[in-house]
């Protein structure tokens, strides 16, 4: 070893040293020996010395800020729509987060958040006019998965209002209905919900549904079952789809929950979404005014250009929910402590969580351009059913190891991701199946329609 180099090596480790520390120390070791021992050191020990007695000098190095966005795609919505999207987080670490488990736990709804909810000024967020922003789709997508992010009963609760119910109107119905219905349901002073499907009809609603339509005079007479209707136990409308016995179509109409023949139960026991206040709807000669008659909806691919939009929501709801998992899993791992050191240090812990967050990012830029195409005008049916495929399956794969990674803590309500872990099941389910959304892209590439 070089003399010279040893000394300055010597000398640089030996300002690191507390000297009160050193003083402490030679009562109990033989600083004498202890020389002895580092003189006889190698180039190479000595160096690895140095820079371990180095890093332990210093302070503390904080961890890295906890983000699932890890391309910083949000950093690509102006201001004022970032502003937006901030704000809209806000809400939900303030206002939800804090409840989110006890109404989860309790199959209830907060119903003292719609008035808050409501000074977002957010439903409708892509309708022009009506009291409606006029903004954009992918500003659209980023509230929703903000609000799965913590919590996926919320967010269903605002898409089944604000994209399906004020979406059905919004499209499909005339231009007085919109007036009528759209800015105070913007406001949230009416409630919303969607009724399509039905106790044995669910993925063959285009050409199956059971509940009828009759046209008596000035009145419908509505027969039949919708169920899995989500806010249905308190909304002020519903909009109910039902095949007209005269021409076979499919009609939707606006009904509300004084009207005679509509009756709504609650579904109890659910293991997902249970803050969801899902229904029964029982319609007996249900009479429906025709002036409450959806005036622009005259068959199911009107439906289904309101199914089409809200499915591109679905899948920024499943990158929320993913999201949420992933935060949440990473944070844990940061503070989580086994063998004197953090579990984010160990290798099997990483790859897990770089796994989740490849999926995850895979997803988000997925979303990102479906709202492109959306924004564009130029988004298709297989478009959305590809989003929704992909990231609900991702998305469950991120919550599995999310609950893995929390070991037996991941059960406990408590530590949340118990309730995104069975959440994921729903939004999997929910606005068409793997299945049927599968068929609707298989066909768009093959030219064949394997539906039967």
């Amino acid at each position: 070893m070089n003399l010279f180099k040893s000394i300055s090596q010597l000398r640089s480790l030996l300002q690191t040293i507390d000297i009160e520390a050193v003083a402490k120390l030679s009562q109990k070791v033989d600083l004498n020996k202890l020389m002895g021992i580092v003189s006889k050191m190698s180039e190479d020990d000595l160096g690895k010395m140095l820079k371990f007695m180095q890093a332990g000098s210093g302070k503390k190095k904080a961890p890295p800020v906890v983000n699932g966005d890890f391309y910083e795609l949000a950093s690509t919505l102006t201001p004022e729509e970032r502003e937006i999207q901030l704000k809209v987080r806000e809400f939900m670490e303030t206002e939800i987060k804090p409840i989110a488990n006890y109404y989860w736990n309790n199959a209830q709804f907060p119903k003292h958040i719609v008035p808050l909810m409501a000074k977002l000024d957010i439903c409708g967020l892509t309708y022009q006019g009506y009291g409606c922003a006029g903004r954009s789709a992918l500003l659209e997508g980023f509230i929703a998965m903000e609000m799965a992010r913590i919590d996926s009963s919320i967010s269903t609760f605002f898409g089944v209002h604000s994209g399906l119910a004020m979406g059905s109107i919004y499209l499909c119905g005339s231009e007085q209905q919109k007036q009528q219905w759209l800015p105070v349901m913007q406001r949230m002073e009416l409630i919303g919900a969607f009724g399509l499907t039905e106790p044995e009809v669910g993925s063959g609603a285009a050409g199956g549904l059971t509940t009828t339509c009759k046209r008596e005079g000035d009145e419908w007479v509505i027969n039949g079952q919708k169920k899995w209707i989500g806010n249905a136990t308190f909304s002020d409308i519903t909009i109910i789809w039902a095949r007209d016995l005269a021409d076979n179509q499919v009609k939707g109409f606006i009904v509300r929950k004084e009207n005679p023949g509509f009756k709504a139960e609650k579904m109890e026991d659910k293991m997902a979404l249970r803050t969801v206040q899902n229904a029964l709807i029982t319609l007996t000669d249900c009479r429906v005014p025709e002036a409450d008659r959806l005036q622009n909806a005259n068959s199911f691919k009107d439906t289904a250009n309101v199914l089409r939009m809200t499915r591109a929501g679905v899948a920024w709801q499943a990158v929320g929910c993913g999201r949420g998992a992933y935060e949440l899993a990473l944070k844990y791992t940061m503070e989580r402590k086994q063998f004197g050191r953090p579990i984010a240090g160990f290798q099997l812990v990483q790859d897990l969580l770089v796994t989740m967050l490849g999926d995850l990012t895979a997803m988000q830029t997925m979303v990102y351009r479906l709202s492109q195409l959306q924004d564009a005008g130029d988004l298709a049916d297989e478009h959305a059913s590809l989003a929704k495929v992909f990231c609900t399956l991702r998305m469950r794969s991120i919550v599995d190891h999310a609950r893995e990674l929390f070991g037996g803590n991941g059960i406990l309500l408590e530590y949340d991701i118990a309730r995104f872990v069975a959440d994921a099941e729903a939004i999997y389910s929910y606005e068409g199946t793997k299945e049927i959304n599968s068929l609707i892209v298989g066909r768009a590439i093959t030219g064949e329609s394997a539906f039967v």
